[in-house]
């Protein structure tokens, strides 16, 4: 997959206002990647900042948000899962997540020392993931071109708390994931009220590129013979 490539034209079919983040799970840096020294509350909060620069950020840089380093897969020390029982034990008890809940949530079966981010364009390597912030409208082609609006098909997974789920689920089975994320995110990423989070898997992002265009295509059509009708009613 040629990644600047692929970035360019998801954000021309979807007029994105923010670049696509691509994220890789890794060992260790690749050469000429810098392993990040900055202390972050989440794992999420790498997703922003790798709108602008590639890095490396090990495991244990995700381990101030034990639930984000959990489903990212990795092992977690004695004291991070004590922190996650802590954590997940508010959730119950506040009423955020049911009792039941905890045990179901979703976690990457990849194996890594850390995780590669950065803009999928100029990604020094294939990436596991492909991340997007998108509006509703957005949202809506997205939807179409992953085939999920078919009344034929499977409808696509539109899922919220906690916002990370979306990675591992979209690896699972490589079908593209919607979120609309979880107060950590949102708090920690500081995203925009109006924009939902979607995970495109990595092995699928040329595919599902050239289907958008075409449905962006589709919809441009639609949209003219909409606005006829709406103007024989003006």
């Amino acid at each position: 997959m040629n990644g600047t490539d692929v970035a360019t034209r998801l954000t021309a079919a979807l007029g994105l206002e923010t670049p696509p983040v691509a994220l890789a799970f890794a060992d260790a840096a690749p050469a000429g990647v810098p392993t990040i020294a900055d202390e972050v509350p989440s794992a999420c909060t790498f997703w922003r900042q790798a709108e602008g620069k590639t890095f490396f950020a090990p495991a244990a840089k995700h381990f101030n948000c034990p639930i984000g380093a959990m489903t990212m897969g990795f092992a977690l020390p004695d004291n991070v899962q004590q922190e996650l029982m802590s954590a997940v034990t508010l959730m119950c008890e506040v009423g955020y997540l049911s009792p039941q809940e905890p045990e179901s949530i979703p976690t990457t079966s990849k194996q890594a020392g850390g995780m590669v981010y950065g803009p999928l364009a100029g990604f020094p390597l294939t990436p596991d993931v492909v991340l997007l912030w998108l509006t509703p409208r957005q949202a809506m082609l997205y939807n179409e071109a992953a085939g999920s609006a078919q009344w034929t098909a499977a409808p696509l997974r539109m899922r919220g708390r906690p916002a990370c789920t979306a990675i591992p689920l979209a690896m699972a089975d490589g079908h593209s994931t919607l979120s609309l994320g979880c107060m950590g995110m949102r708090t920690f990423t500081e995203i925009a009220d109006d924009r939902l989070l979607a995970v495109l898997p990595g092995e699928n992002a040329a595919a599902f590129v050239e289907a958008l265009e075409g449905i962006t295509r589709a919809n441009a059509t639609m949209h003219g013979y909409y606005e006829q009708k709406k103007a024989a009613f003006a």
